[in-house]
């Protein structure tokens, strides 16, 4: 095979690009841009980058690592989560909703303890159902807000009323009796 008399000067095909004959002038960074004509035009989307760091007020992200904080320090607080209480009360005070459930499931708890255990449960059970009306009611709670209004009343009115039920169907001597629960419980133990 005779050698090629124009041997390629690329020969991996990579060829350089022809330069362009009418090269576009470079914008004067002096010279004022025009103002945008819309405002989807003057929206700039920050760049984030990557998958877990998110934009700051200036669009710049504020984390570049994938590791967590170890501090959070921009949780929302959850809706009704504010004070009880103006802000220059005692801390008590300003807490007094939550403050007022668990210092009746501690009495309920305590009242239990003492060999009342029906009493001392369905205490339990109306203190929960008393947090779900203080959520309902009252636009700021404190510490009582957890997650959502609705989440929250739906979370302590259910789980009060059961406490509360089962206390009352607790033997011996129960007061209250469901006939349809006593045939299910005789059908699981005698199948």
């Amino acid at each position: 095979m005779a050698p090629d008399p124009h041997p390629d000067p690329h020969p991996d095909g990579n060829r350089p690009s022809a330069p362009d004959p009418d090269p576009a002038p470079a914008p004067d960074p002096a010279a004022p841009t025009p103002p945008p004509a819309t405002q989807e035009e003057a929206f700039v989307e920050p760049v984030v980058t990557d998958p877990v760091s998110a934009p700051g007020a200036d669009g710049v992200p504020r984390r570049t690592t994938r590791r967590f904080p170890l501090f959070t320090r921009d949780t929302a607080r959850p809706e009704g989560g504010g004070r009880a209480a103006p802000g220059d009360a005692p801390a008590p005070a300003r807490q007094w909703p939550i403050l007022a459930v668990l210092g009746l499931v501690a009495l309920g708890l305590l009242i239990t303890a003492l060999d009342q255990f029906r009493i001392g449960i369905i205490l339990i059970g109306v203190a929960l159902l008393g947090g779900a009306v203080l959520r309902w009611l009252l636009p700021g709670v404190g510490m009582l807000a957890v997650r959502s209004r609705f989440t929250d009343i739906a979370t302590y009115g259910v789980l009060g009323a059961v406490i509360v039920l089962l206390a009352l169907m607790a033997q011996p001597k129960p007061l209250l009796q469901i006939p349809f629960l006593k045939d299910t419980l005789h059908f699981t133990v005698d199948s």
